[in-house]
């Protein structure tokens, strides 16, 4: 990546932080691990289809269920003590997920690299990585470690950033969820490759409040066909068939499942299959 300045000067104070400590960690790794070698092992592993399942899973009416594995957060601090992801990604997969979001930054949600790995290998469910991508090294990390999808956050880069990572996970054979806040980064992510799925976060990063109307006011703004996900604030069955009816074709959850003691029926009701 050759931009020297990825991030939009309008970026909200929690991302600025967070980016300009992503692209410090990122500039040390680079020192231990070069693209090169991160790009071979990305061959040793075959992707499985994110957007793929989730299509499919919508196509026959189903709720098409992204289960985050997560440890804490910054707004919610530690979310799951007994954390073990190998575990979680089991759980979710026989309460019906159909694709997993496993959380690997380090400093503000306690994640780690090993976990997508670890959550992979303990079902056959496809693995989003998410993190805060600032360069392209990234998606060739996520590859290697045998993610199927990458996030990219569109408040927090410019848009020539934006494409270069999404054409980066192309070129891997990775799938690509690009997240909105407002209508003005709708409107960028919009003119984005059509194969990209769009995810709204009900989350305003600037009040640290959630509210499903959000979704509602954006989807409509979408490309025909595109796959829209709802992400944050969904807490019940009836919060997805919400979303559902605003033209959501997937839903990420992560905090409300992640709090909840037996995380299989928690799973399972939010679906509605208990």
């Amino acid at each position: 990546m050759n931009n020297p300045n990825p991030f939009r000067p309008d970026v909200p104070d929690v991302l600025v932080k967070i980016c300009a400590d992503k692209a410090e960690w990122v500039a040390n790794k680079k020192r231990h691990v070069s693209i090169s070698d991160l790009e071979a092992r990305a061959q040793d592993h075959d992707r499985r289809g994110f957007k793929k399942a989730l299509v499919d899973k919508h196509a026959i009416g189903d709720l098409a269920l992204i289960a985050e594995i997560k440890k804490a957060s910054p707004s919610a601090g530690m979310i799951r003590p007994d954390f073990d992801p190998s575990l979680l990604a089991m759980t979710y997969a026989a309460a019906g997920a159909t694709c997993l979001s496993v959380l690997t930054d380090v400093p503000y949600f306690q994640g780690d690299d090993a976990y997508v790995p670890a959550a992979r290998v303990s079902c056959d469910l496809p693995v989003l990585r998410k993190d805060f991508m600032v360069d392209t090294y990234q998606v060739a990390e996520a590859a290697a470690m045998g993610a199927d999808c990458i996030l990219v956050i569109v408040g927090a880069l410019e848009d020539s950033v934006c494409l270069e990572l999404i054409d980066a996970a192309k070129s891997l054979s990775l799938d690509v969820l690009v997240e909105v806040h407002d209508q003005a980064e709708m409107a960028r992510a919009c003119t984005y490759p059509d194969w990209v799925m769009l995810g709204v976060n009900n989350r305003d990063l600037r009040k640290m409040t959630t509210d499903l109307a959000t979704f509602e006011h954006l989807a409509p703004m979408a490309n025909p066909g595109q796959l829209l996900v709802a992400e944050s604030g969904l807490k019940t069955h009836q919060d997805m068939l919400r979303m559902q009816k605003a033209g959501a074709g997937a839903y990420l959850v992560g905090e409300s499942l992640m709090k909840q003691p037996d995380v299989e029926v928690a799973t399972r009701t939010l679906l509605g299959t208990t």
